[in-house]
């Protein structure tokens, strides 16, 4: 029987975090409120800030931070060429370009528009590769990108690997 450690209710963001070990996320995926300040940034502006977002937390893999859709500066959103992908747990994403002025990124973000039964809380919520805008923080601090961009895990001090994602890890 596997036994989440985790915490049913949100970290505050006045609290200390202890270190997390991605080896002791649940599958399926875990969704957790989250009220630490949530930051993206790109082109020099910023295009989502929160204090309420969802963490998505799976076996071997770093946080996805979702921000809801009222704290993401959705006219820099435009639907993206890149289609749609599909999660097992989740559903089907819907993939979008951040454009601000003429600095396009493509792909940067990602939702789901009508998730699978046990996910209904990231209903259109935003995520963010932080590999594909200027800076995502989290408290603060600076995350880095998963390795292999995939997943769009946020690596933070408090993320313990290994991380999925990087060559010879797809078996994982």
């Amino acid at each position: 029987m596997y036994l989440d450690p985790l915490s049913e209710h949100p970290a505050s963001h006045s609290a200390p975090r202890p270190p997390e070990s991605v080896w002791d996320y649940p599958r399926p995926p875990a969704v957790r409120e989250d009220d630490r300040l949530v930051r993206v940034e790109c082109a020099g502006q910023v295009v989502a800030e929160t204090r309420r977002s969802l963490r998505v937390l799976e076996t071997s893999h770093p946080p996805v931070f979702y921000i809801p859709p009222a704290d993401v500066r959705t006219e820099l959103l435009v639907p993206a060429h890149s289609g749609r992908t599909w999660c097992e747990w989740k559903g089907s994403a819907r993939y979008w370009d951040v454009a601000v002025g003429d600095d396009v990124r493509a792909g940067a973000a990602w939702s789901y528009p009508r998730p699978e039964p046990g996910f209904t809380a990231l209903q259109d919520y935003f995520a963010f590769y932080p590999s594909r805008v200027d800076r995502c923080t989290v408290a603060g601090e600076d995350a880095t990108a998963q390795e292999g961009d995939f997943y769009g895990g946020w690596i933070t001090s408090e993320v313990r690997g290994p991380f999925k994602g990087g060559p010879g890890t797809l078996l994982w």
